[in-house]
This record gives structure tokens, C-alpha cells and sequence, in this order.
């Protein structure tokens, strides 16, 4: 499985159930890497989308403590009922996408990280583990460094290392 994030130089992912900032090559990027594959997310995560609604041409499973039911989207309540609703997919067309609990709760289950690495620190209250400080992650790709007004930012590909 996949985990797909954009983090600032802390690791940072958000504030107050907000993206950081939209770089519109990060989101094309997203947008290509996911559509018609399975994202796994948290319900807070899908609420930030554009009408609070799930993504489209996506098998979008919501990780929820609440019951609830959201229109074109499987909603679970844990990781092995997530798990278990993309299992007809192929591991590598399965993305978790977050927030900060789903990425800590299913990174073990991953062995790709595609993270988009923005050169500034942002004010933030959830975050990403730092792969760079894990021994068991390691950089495996890396693009050029690109500029989206006066923020620079680059795409690096990480793989989980079998031991």
C-alpha cells in the first residue's frame, strides 16, 4: 500500500482540519496517483474535501468512530474493516491519505510513501512521521526542486526497506 502526503520542513500536515497550502502541482499530482484506485482516510480528512464529499472515480473508505453513512464512500470503524474493503485491489492502488491518526495507525501496513516536501514551516497541529529519522524508510526518488510563487518544494518517493 501507498501513503501519499505533503509535509512542510517540521513534518507538518495541517491546522484546524485545513491543509497547510494548495500547490496546484501537488494537487495534480494527487489527483493523478489516485484517481481510479482506493484511498483510505479518515472521516475529518474527507470532510476538508469540496463539499465535504468523497473523491470522485475513487473507492474512498472512511475510517469513523461515528455511525454514519456518506454517499459513494465505505465507512469502517478500524483498520482490519478498512483493510478489508480494498482487499479486490491491488496493494500498489491502495493510497492512505490521512489524517494524522490513519497515516500512524496504518503505516506498518505500507511500503511506498510519496511525499511532497515543502521548504517552509508552517503554523500546524497534526503531523507525519519523519521518515528521513525511521531507519526502516528510505529515499528511493527525488524530482527537482520547483516553485509555486516564492515556496519551493520538491517530490521524493520513499520505500519501506525489508529487513
Amino acid at each position: 500500500m501507498n501513503l501519499i502526503v505533503a509535509v512542510d520542513k517540521n513534518w507538518a500536515i495541517g491546522y484546524q482540519n485545513n491543509m497547510l497550502i494548495s500547490i496546484p502541482e501537488d494537487m495534480r499530482f494527487f489527483r493523478d496517483e489516485t484517481t481510479g484506485k482506493a484511498v483510505i482516510m479518515g472521516r475529518k480528512t474527507m470532510e476538508t474535501f469540496q463539499g465535504g464529499k468523497p473523491l470522485k472515480n475513487r473507492l474512498n473508505v472512511v475510517i469513523t468512530t461515528k455511525d454514519i453513512q456518506i454517499n459513494d464512500a465505505i465507512v469502517v470503524h478500524s483498520i482490519e474493516e478498512a483493510l478489508e474493503a480494498v482487499k479486490e485491489y491491488k496493494s500498489e492502488d491502495v493510497y492512505v491519505i490521512g489524517g494524522e491518526s490513519i497515516y500512524n495507525q496504518m503505516i506498518d501496513y505500507c511500503d511506498t510513501a510519496h511525499v511532497t516536501k515543502i521548504d517552509y514551516a508552517y503554523h500546524a497541529d497534526t503531523y507525519f512521521p519523519n521518515l528521513d529519522e525511521r531507519k526502516d524508510w528510505k529515499i528511493v526518488a527525488e524530482s527537482e526542486e520547483r516553485t509555486y510563487y516564492d515556496i519551493e518544494y520538491a517530490f521524493y518517493k520513499y520505500m519501506k526497506v525489508r529487513q
